[in-house]
């Protein structure tokens, strides 16, 4: 169906890299103009502008069918368990669980799959056969199918957020000026050891930002700071484009002491609490991809173009990958891969222990050691080929097997160092796609059917023998969260800890007149049955996981639009402790509202807040101001 044009003055979403498109005389659709807000005079009272939590004309119905529909019983209301289902489930697998409502985990299904034995042999071994692939496909960062928008569901009385409308219109602008591009994801971690992960926010309703007690929140790592009211630290200004063209900016790493963040062609690094600059790595063309982690000693890793875009903004092959030091940035080591005496390009790059692991592309993976960038293994033509890695606890492999008409996955867990295979599970046939949402415990998710926004309907629950435990079902539609279809490991807003999966509802009506609100609800892995848990976002607030925190639950939350966005730790029983709470005033809510947080760069430490862009684009005019990043300190 055809789309809506965007609104103006919208910045440009999550994409997947593409060829520029043919010139339009329309221009692109942009950000819109963010002040310096480290330089702002003193907040003003907010206007009341539309957003969550504020009242909106009304939505148009949706016309009736001719024939009424049949009575239906009435239904429980969100969050509480609905009877069981009337179809017994299948008498094969194990035992499946009732189907919980709305804002519940939903029921397990029987499991897929088998597994397959240890013992196969290390990567790099020869003796396997050809991948059967017709041809060459298309390189990676070449226009991709477009993920099919989520539609807002009719009924309620209660018109669709005015903010949620204007970022879904804004990412079909996107699509449009990156010629059908993919969404491109930030980063997100779950479980994973000597990383920086990116995330969302979760805050306390109406809760103020200040009060903190300076202690730990229960079972979670994060120190509450005792003001928790943050200050804008500073932003980074956005790099000068070129017309009608759309640049990566992918990438952002943060530690103790530096916040590093992808430019055009470089990173920089930046203190995190004044924004000075530290230093700036010059690349040889744009990031493709960056860790989401960073390795012990302070090392990440980046994916970049092999080089400079020319004059036309064509996009160049990403074959560079680059090791460095966040800290000081200094390069340890730049290398690539040749098959066929041609550079190997790739997607994605993951590090797990000392190994650094890149795939994503269609020529298999490779992977190199982290501090030396000595190969371990490089790519192989064979039936099957390694698709993809993610990293952290462990390194797990996705491998595509077959024909362009017959493929066929499986998940592997390696030995990083050597890359032996010490285990395989055998998706089913007909999932044309898998991804990696935790790598300890091993937790996969597929679109069971056709491609959804979600990009993830079933979830596969492995035990540490890559066993099937459950297969969990998550109704598209119903949760909010995303795992990019061209992406093995690209999951976001779904978080895998304390042997449960947690994710967030779609919006819903909330108590007050005209406000939306959602919660995070939880499966247990071992069961698939819903855990009990549910972290409620509060009315006007909206929630989303980032990763875990110990044993609690980081999440990021967006406030109506008199209230700040929130970092939250939430603990078994969804009892909340605020984080950090930015400013309410608009200006400040404005240029977050542009890096768009459910889709951004999101990355938290120790009382500090980081959104950042993906891609960037000219503004529509020379006096407007956009920026790549925005950092917020409670220190």
């Amino acid at each position: 169906m055809t789309q809506p044009p965007p609104p103006p003055n919208q910045p440009p979403q999550q994409g997947g890299f593409g060829p520029p498109p043919e010139p339009s005389d329309a221009p692109p659709a942009q950000p819109p103009q963010q002040p310096d807000l480290t330089k702002a005079p003193a907040p003003q009272p907010p206007a009341p502008q539309p957003g969550y939590g504020y009242p909106q004309a009304p939505a148009p119905q949706t016309p009736q069918s001719p024939a009424a529909p049949a009575p239906q019983p009435p239904q429980p209301a969100y969050g509480y368990p609905q009877g069981a289902p009337q179809t017994p489930p299948p008498p094969q697998g194990p035992p499946t669980a009732p189907q919980p409502g709305y804002g519940y985990p939903g029921q397990p299904p029987a499991p897929y799959g088998q597994p397959g034995q240890p013992g196969q042999p290390a990567y790099g071994q020869p003796g396997q056969p050809g991948y059967g692939y017709p041809g060459q496909p298309p390189a990676y960062g070449y226009p991709q199918p477009t993920v099919p928008m989520p539609q807002q569901p009719a009924g309620g009385g209660k018109k669709f957020n005015a903010q949620v409308a204007i970022i879904v219109a804004a990412v079909v602008a996107i699509a449009l000026i990156i010629g059908g591009g993919i969404w491109y994801a930030g980063s997100s971690d779950d479980d994973k050891q000597d990383t920086a992960s990116s995330g969302g926010t979760t805050g306390g309703g109406d809760k103020g930002g200040s009060g903190g007690t300076g202690g730990t929140a229960a079972k979670g790592a994060e120190k509450v700071p005792s003001n928790t009211s943050a200050k804008v630290a500073f932003q980074v200004p956005a790099p000068a484009v070129k017309d009608k063209q759309v640049d990566s900016v992918e990438g952002s790493w943060l530690t103790d002491s530096v916040y590093a963040k992808a430019g055009v062609n470089e990173i920089s690094g930046y203190d995190p609490d004044t924004g000075a600059k530290k230093w700036t790595l010059p690349l040889t063309g744009q990031t493709c991809a960056g860790s989401d982690q960073v390795g012990a000693g302070g090392i990440a890793v980046v994916l970049a173009e092999e080089r400079k875009r020319g004059a036309d903004g064509r996009h160049e092959d990403c074959t560079e990958i680059t090791a460095f030091n966040v800290d000081t940035g200094k390069t340890l080591w730049t290398k690539n891969v040749t098959a066929s005496g041609k550079k190997v390009g790739f997607g994605e790059v993951s590090i797990s222990g000392t190994t650094v692991a890149v795939g994503g592309g269609y020529n298999g993976g490779a992977a190199f050691e982290l501090n030396t960038g000595k190969v371990l293994w490089q790519p192989k033509i064979g039936d099957c080929e390694d698709a993809g890695y993610a990293g952290g606890e462990q390194l797990v492999a996705v491998r595509r097997c077959g024909g362009y008409d017959d493929e066929r996955f499986e998940i592997q867990l390696l030995n990083p160092k050597t890359g032996a295979v010490k285990w395989t599970y055998r998706l089913p046939a007909g999932i044309d796609n898998a991804k990696v949402i935790s790598t300890k415990p091993v937790v996969i998710g597929v679109d069971s059917a056709e491609i959804t926004a979600s990009g993830a309907t079933d979830v596969f629950s492995l035990d540490d023998s890559g066993k099937l435990l459950y297969k969990i079902g998550l109704e598209d539609g119903k949760y909010d969260h995303r795992c990019e279809v061209s992406k093995y490991d690209g999951c976001k807003r779904v978080v895998v800890g304390n042997g449960k999966l947690y994710v967030p509802t779609k919006e819903h009506d909330g108590s007050g007149d005209f406000s939306r609100t959602n919660e995070i609800v939880a499966f247990d892995l071992t069961t698939g049955k819903s855990a009990g848990i549910r972290i409620d976002a509060g009315d006007g607030y909206t929630i989303f996981p980032l990763r875990m925190d110990g044993g609690n639950v980081l999440a990021y939350k967006e406030g109506p639009y008199d209230k700040g966005d929130q970092v939250v730790t939430a603990d078994a029983s969804g009892m909340e402790t605020v984080l950090l709470e930015a400013p309410a005033d608009k200006s400040v809510k404005d240029v977050i509202s542009s890096m768009v947080p459910s889709t951004a760069e999101v990355l938290y430490g120790n009382g500090r807040l980081f959104l950042g862009q993906d891609l960037i684009s000219k503004p529509y005019s020379a006096d407007r101001k956009v920026y790549t990043a925005i950092g917020f300190t409670t220190r």
